[in-house]
């Protein structure tokens, strides 16, 4: 009980991050479950798996407040399930152990970008849809391979085009639902055809996809409210601060 209550918590926490600043929920999620001994591989599906109902919630909730370029978002769609289908079977056809490494290397590195941010103000303008394909290919391939990044690699190479905040965020939200489906079913299309070697029992991680789950569903209608009272500043570098903690903790495990 008291691991379905942390992981609510944690859940709470991301999606509130993720829901005001279209980032940061499967980044968050990827660290704590990696710190807890779970393997990439199963971190990132439990992260997908949870994020079916988080994204969900979070695009209605977009949809509802009209948040949403339709334009870019069909744009953002196909490319980013290409780039997470690609990373599921990358991420399922090696070692858990030889990619964990790698995977808390690059959370930490998504960390510390958050923190550059947050110091670092990034200019609007139109935004090109030519970098479009390949943003949303790489945010889908490495949201894959690290159980999160969509949101930190897309919602930024927008902004940092010069896309405007607030059809972003809520495209980039909406986006991540179907990326997130995508890649639940490469997922058990790995795992019903034998492609994923070592892939473990997954009903071993229910208590803390369940916690994860709610806790996103809970807060996801008030992260819009969350965004006009707290500094889009102070949470990046929480959330920043937070992650490169987790990923130093995992990276000394793993080398100790």
């Amino acid at each position: 009980m008291i691991d379905f209550l942390l992981f609510l918590l944690v859940g709470a926490l991301a999606q509130l991050v993720d829901g005001a600043l279209g980032m940061a929920y499967g980044v968050i999620c990827s660290t704590v479950l990696l710190s807890f001994g779970v393997s990439p591989a199963q971190a990132s599906a439990s992260v997908h798996a949870a994020e079916l109902f988080t994204t969900a919630a979070s695009g209605s909730a977009h949809i509802a407040n009209r948040n949403i370029d339709w334009k870019l978002f069909w744009r953002l769609v196909p490319f980013g399930i290409l780039g997470g289908v690609l990373g599921t079977y990358v991420l399922t056809s090696v070692d858990g152990d030889v990619v964990k490494p790698y995977v808390a290397i690059y959370l930490g590195l998504i960390g510390v970008f958050l923190l550059y941010r947050s110091f670092n103000r990034i200019p609007h303008k139109p935004v090109p849809m030519v970098i479009v394909p390949p943003l949303a290919s790489t945010g889908g391939f490495l949201d894959s391979i690290g159980g999160g990044g969509w949101g930190p690699i897309v919602t930024s190479g927008l902004l940092g085009a010069g896309g405007q905040p607030r059809y972003v965020i809520g495209t980039v939200n909406a986006a991540e639902f179907l990326v997130s489906l995508s890649v639940s079913l490469a997922f058990l299309f790995a795992l019903l055809t034998g492609h994923w070697e070592d892939a473990p029992d997954l009903a071993s991680n229910a208590l803390s996809v369940g916690g994860l789950v709610l806790g996103g569903i809970l807060v996801a209608p008030f992260a819009g409210y969350a965004v006009r009272i707290v500094p889009e500043a102070w949470l990046l570098r929480a959330v920043g601060t937070l992650i490169c903690g987790l990923s130093l903790i995992q990276i000394w495990q793993l080398f100790s």
